[in-house]
């Protein structure tokens, strides 16, 4: 039986002023008319913590553009969570942060598209590095801690020494640095996105060195279509964190509805914990029971979990293949197809800035 979850991924609204085209959420967006009402969503709230859930996640799109943020944040903290914001930063303001602290933020998460105004405001689709730089000014003025978030792409993965820099003088705590997950919009601006191995190898050399030297904690997130093993799927498939969406769909993870026929419940139907124990698409993947080889007999199994179900169904129209990503994976040529074939200059398409 599945242990109780860690953390809780709540999507408040697809809606954002951003329009980054490595954007994972879906291409058809949750409509403001469909999303969670606040007693929804503190209903939730009491469901994950009954469930054990510590760690409440509020993200989006852009949860700013929730008018009932506040009270959100106050019902999650009232519960004795941990409440994390995941912000563009845009309107966050000195007044707006320092009454979400006061009704219990504990922890501010801002992303950064890149070093420099122009190559940052190009990618986000609207001058955004500016209000970018207000707020992390205003999250440390309100004496907590910050987390710098960057995805990383062919078009800024060049500039990470730049970007390291940035966070520091933003005074982040932690630097988040992830290479893209091809979902979503991300899928479709993947032969524009995809980084050459070159890109990737400097790179790393700049991201080792920072490590040696900075204050910072940073994290980096391979890019795993250049890797001989796929990354650790959420830690197992509905082990540890779930998701809900802007219309109340419980997910075992952000990407998931992109498998077709997993049967994704919703919140407004079935309690929480009848979904995360009991529900088809959260025990579909669950453990090693359900792998084919070469992952059935492979060593790594309970190490990278046969990497993402989203991203095998993707490739292969199969969530039980293995990754393709991986060495070991009958079909990891379709990965060196696109390798080879999506490396040219193409331009990208800006994802919709929700309604």
């Amino acid at each position: 039986m599945a242990e109780a979850p860690f953390g809780l991924l709540a999507e408040l609204t697809h809606r954002c002023p951003l329009r980054c085209g490595y954007c994972s959420n879906p291409l058809e967006l949750v409509r403001r008319d469909a999303e969670l009402r606040t007693d929804e969503w503190c209903s939730v709230f009491d469901q994950a913590r009954e469930l054990g859930v510590l760690q409440f996640h509020l993200s989006g799109g852009e949860p700013l553009a929730r008018r009932d943020l506040p009270e959100l944040v106050a019902h999650a903290s009232g519960l004795g969570a941990y409440v994390n914001l995941v912000t563009s930063g845009l309107g966050l303001t000195a007044e707006r942060m320092a009454d979400l602290r006061a009704r219990g933020v504990d922890h501010v998460q801002l992303s950064v598209q890149d070093a420099e105004p122009g190559d940052a405001d190009r990618i986000a689709g609207v001058k955004a590095f500016g209000p970018k730089l207000t707020a992390a000014r205003v999250v440390r003025e309100a004496g907590l801690p910050l987390t710098v978030n960057v995805v990383l792409h062919r078009l800024n993965l060049d500039h990470v020494g730049g970007i390291i820099a940035l966070a520091e003088r933003m005074g982040a705590d932690r630097l988040e640095l992830a290479n893209t997950q091809y979902y979503g919009w991300a899928l479709r601006n993947r032969a524009a996105l995809l980084p050459t191995r070159d890109q990737l190898r400097r790179a790393d050399e700049v991201v080792a060195a920072a490590r040696e030297r900075s204050r910072m904690e940073i994290v980096y997130v391979i890019a795993d279509y250049h890797e001989a093993h796929p990354k650790p799927c959420m830690y197992g498939w509905g082990a540890r964190q779930l998701t809900v969406a802007p219309n109340g769909d419980v997910l075992p993870c952000p990407a998931a509805t992109v498998i077709e026929g997993l049967g994704v419940e919703n919140v407004r139907d079935r309690p929480l914990g009848g979904i995360w124990f009991d529900s088809r698409s959260f025990n579909a993947f669950r453990g090693v029971d359900w792998m084919r080889e070469p992952c059935r007999s492979c060593p790594r199994k309970e190490v990278d979990f046969g990497g993402c179900r989203c991203q095998a169904f993707q490739l292969t129209g199969d969530a039980a293949n293995t990754d393709p990503v991986c060495s070991l994976s009958p079909r990891r040529e379709l990965v060196d197809r696109i390798l080879a074939a999506e490396t040219g200059p193409v331009p990208v398409a800006m994802r919709g800035v929700g309604r």
